[in-house]
């Protein structure tokens, strides 16, 4: 068996994890950083292990592709694998640690007006006292509750907020948490009723444009937004201008529709937004990077003995 490991974050650490455990099953690996890389006797191989956009939709050999991302729209569209067949797997289970961390830390700025007393401190003025709020008290709904929106939970339960309410598909989730989960039919009752509004959602049909205008309009005029998962979820248009008019008391984004975001964007100049650069999970956390490759060298021991694969991803969900 040949294995192609696509990355530029691996660590000697990494590799060498990923070498045992290939070695005890007989397979080869090949590391590159990219494609281009990828030497003519790996072009055929049977794993890749990275973001091989280009390989799947030309290798008809390669039969499992495990990409070390959550999100996996752009592997969903027709023709992005050469063989149909081919077993594809995310790596969702490695970011809820990054994530929650930071929406931990965007939702605490906005909560303490941190950024004025950053800017006011870069200027070196001493400053003045700004409004604040807590966490303590407040009635947080998390719209998706898998890994990443069930890791939030757990910490932001220590803040003691009044509720933490869960929304998601199936409205079931075994996270204790939670004090309530509903399903998302249910998400215009809960939307009056929320403080602190966090999605973690993936990209699909039935997520686009969840967070409308209409949405946005029933949420307290002092609530807050955090998303961590994909732009296209909420309506960027009625978001800016709800913040520019003060409905909201801010907003945190560190996903967009188009990335990178486009420097005429309104979003830039949005009143009480903080912008990040899709950076909230990444593989620079070494926490995310040793579970990530945790993940894929358990998985390739399953897929050696013939034992099916996690975190499989369902092409007609996305997710």
């Amino acid at each position: 068996m040949k294995i192609v490991v696509l990355s530029s974050e691996l660590k000697e650490k990494q590799k060498k994890e990923i070498l045992a455990t290939a070695d005890g099953i007989g397979a080869s690996v090949c590391f590159a950083e990219k494609e281009e890389e990828i030497p003519e006797d790996f072009a055929e191989a049977e794993v890749l292990y990275g973001y091989g956009v280009k390989t799947a939709a030309k290798s008809t050999a390669l039969k499992w592709l495990c990409v070390p991302s959550a999100g996996v729209e752009y592997l969903l569209a027709p023709f992005a694998f050469a063989n149909e067949d081919c077993i594809l797997t995310n790596s969702s289970g490695s970011y809820g640690v990054g994530i929650s961390e930071h929406i931990m830390m965007v939702t605490l700025m906005m909560l303490r007006n941190f950024t004025e007393v950053f800017k006011q401190s870069v200027a070196g003025k001493w400053g003045s006292r700004v409004p604040q709020r807590s966490l303590k008290g407040m009635r947080v709904t998390i719209l998706g509750t898998g890994d990443i929106g069930s890791t939030f939970a757990r910490r932001v339960k220590a803040f003691e907020p009044a509720c933490i309410t869960g929304i998601c598909r199936s409205g079931i989730c075994k996270e204790p948490a939670f004090d309530k989960v509903f399903k998302s039919s249910s998400l215009d009752a809960v939307l009056p009723e929320t403080d602190l509004l966090i999605l973690c959602l993936p990209a699909t049909l039935e997520t686009q444009g969840i967070l409308s205008k209409a949405r946005i309009e029933v949420l307290p005029d002092d609530a807050y937004i955090v998303n961590v998962g994909r732009g296209s979820a909420i309506d960027e248009e009625a978001l800016a201008e709800s913040l520019d008019r003060g409905k909201l008391a801010g907003a945190a984004l560190d996903v967009f529709v188009t990335e990178p975001l486009s420097e005429n964007s309104r979003l830039w100049n949005t009143k009480n937004l903080l912008i990040s650069p899709h950076v909230a999970g990444n593989l620079t956390h070494d926490y995310s990077l040793d579970k990530n490759v945790e993940m894929f060298c358990d998985n390739l021991l399953r897929y050696a003995a013939g034992k099916p694969l996690e975190h499989v991803v369902d092409r007609k969900r996305g997710y």
